[in-house]
């Protein structure tokens, strides 16, 4: 295979930028591009024994397709992919599949373990390309291809599983580690940092300390990473710069040519102005949705309000359930509840179901979105299906309570460090009629002109959630839910239990709420320091 200089690289991007913004301009049809995927998977699924036992046929049409396959879970399907795992050939998807991608576990705590055919290593490329174009119309040019590019993502190391065998060995390797391994070779050799050397170490912190270290010098123009985990490489590569006589203020001091940060996994608005401090005021922010199934949105405009761009022509085919008739625990009875692309309307709370070239079919991604337009299809993220706040019917989503405290401390420049909800049931009413209120566990950066207090956050809390969210509102005006409690709590007490529950760096992430105590409780335990 030839090694492109790089100059002639950044020339083909450009040219696939000005395509990229053509096909943007012509608003081809997306939902025609998902019935072409559709029609591309059913024959490929229909050669497996697990697909093929459920009733998919090639040339199925949506409507026979959906009355004969149930939608289901990622753990329904644990047994057919441990079959994969042990080395079987076409069981979810044609021949043998070597690699499973880990998931970051933030609804169970566990990560779940998808698989990665050839077939879908291709569509993590083909996303992430997409990624990188559709920023470059965004800018109206090509200049991050003229540096490098720091993912600052998981380990790729590969760990084997004893269940293959010696003639088809099978890995299991974090999902963003994934991302890294399928990079075009042209990328890789002109593009990637932090290199496969350092991005192979295990260890979260000594492959930390060898980012900094072989980065610093580097002329980088793009990173990518959750916001919390970049926050934490800034503040590393600071200590470096300062320890050698050259502190700076921002990572534009150090990478002048620094230009776009690409976030993902995480809610980045709590985290927006330390951000902004950190890279430098003149570098774009850049979203893109993903998950260990696939990719499935990016944004193409700006402004909060803009939504992402759902990625119907990369070989996923999506359908959506109304979260009003969603119950993952008779998911197999929704099947007529969902609606293809065409069949979505904006306003409306959806879970996400995918189907994939990595043999998932109409398999629930535990997400919820919201389409903010139809043509093209825009949508946001509001939150996870198993981490809705409803203990009280209040149905408070991911997105209700990150915007809420956000307001809140934007008010006051607060800088939001790490937070955690949960609901605390404590009354119980002569009907017997539980009440309680919602626990929020808040860390907030030292040093503040003004000292926050738990009860002062909790008092403008409260009516930031009532505007938000209508369901939340009905519930406090008819006294079945009390107030927030906000207990703030001392620096360091979310990373003493990210560690603790062996979270620490590369893709884990922490629930911002949950339905149930089970963080909450932890929490208590690791902290004497609570102050209401």
């Amino acid at each position: 295979m030839p090694v492109w200089p790089k100059s002639i690289c950044t020339f083909a991007v450009s040219l696939q930028t000005a395509a990229t913004e053509w096909k943007l301009r012509r608003k081809r049809s997306a939902p025609d591009a998902q019935a072409r995927a559709l029609a591309a998977l059913l024959p490929r699924l229909a050669a497996t024994s697990h697909w093929r036992a459920a009733g998919v046929e090639a040339g199925l049409t949506y409507e026979k397709f959906r009355s004969r396959v149930p939608p289901g879970t990622p753990a329904q399907l644990a047994a057919a992919i441990a079959r994969m795992q042990a080395g079987e050939a076409d069981v979810l998807w044609p021949g043998r599949c070597s690699l499973f991608a880990l998931t970051a576990g933030t609804s169970t705590g566990l990560p779940k373990a998808v698989p990665v055919t050839e077939e879908m290593l291709a569509h993590l490329r083909r996303g992430v390309a997409a990624t990188l174009l559709y920023y470059t119309v965004r800018a109206r040019n090509a200049g991050i291809f003229r540096g490098r590019h720091l993912l600052l993502g998981g380990s790729t190391a590969l760990a084997p599983l004893g269940s293959g065998s010696p003639v088809n060995p099978t890995y299991n390797a974090e999902f963003s580690g994934i991302l890294a391994i399928g990079l075009a070779n042209w990328a890789e050799r002109h593009l990637y940092e932090p290199g496969t050397a350092v991005a192979g170490i295990a260890d979260w912190e000594k492959r930390l300390a060898e980012i900094v270290e072989r980065t610093s010098s580097r002329d980088v123009t793009l990173v990518a990473s959750l916001p919390n985990w970049l926050l934490l490489l800034v503040n590393e590569l600071r200590a470096r710069c300062e320890s050698r006589g050259r502190p700076i203020a921002h990572l534009q001091e150090l990478w002048p040519n620094l230009e776009c940060y690409v976030h993902t996994g995480l809610p980045v608005a709590p985290f927006a102005d330390e951000l902004r401090l950190a890279l430098g005021q003149s570098v774009k922010f850049h979203e893109v949705y993903t998950a260990a199934e696939g990719f499935v949105a990016v944004q193409d405009g700006d402004g909060p309000a803009a939504g992402l761009r759902l990625l119907a022509d990369l070989g996923v085919f999506f359908e959506f359930i109304p979260v009003a008739d969603y119950d993952e625990t008779r998911i197999e009875h929704l099947g007529s509840k969902a609606v293809p692309l065409a069949g979505v309307q904006p306003g409306v709370d959806y879970a996400v179901l995918v189907t994939t070239p990595a043999g998932l079919v109409r398999t629930a991604l535990g997400d919820v979105v919201r389409f903010v337009s139809i043509h093209p299809p825009r949508l946001v993220v509001v939150g996870r299906t198993a981490l809705q706040l409803n203990s009280f019917g209040e149905r408070l989503w991911e997105k209700d309570v990150s915007d809420s405290l956000v307001a809140v401390c934007a008010r006051h420049a607060w800088t939001i460090v790490n937070f955690h909800v949960a609901p605390l049931c404590e009354k119980t009413s002569l009907t017997g009629q539980v009440r309680g209120c919602h626990e929020w566990w808040v860390e907030l950066k030292p040093g503040t002109v003004v000292t926050p207090t738990g009860p002062q956050i909790a008092s403008e809390l409260d009516p930031e959630l009532q505007r938000l969210n209508g369901d939340y509102a009905a519930r406090r005006r008819a006294g079945a839910l009390d107030g927030p409690c906000v207990r703030l709590v001392m620096p360091g007490l979310f990373e003493h239990w990210l560690r603790h529950q062996n979270r620490w760096g590369g893709q884990h992430k922490l629930a911002r709420c949950a339905n149930d105590r089970q963080i909450a409780d932890q929490l208590a335990q690791v902290s004497r320091f609570a102050r209401d």
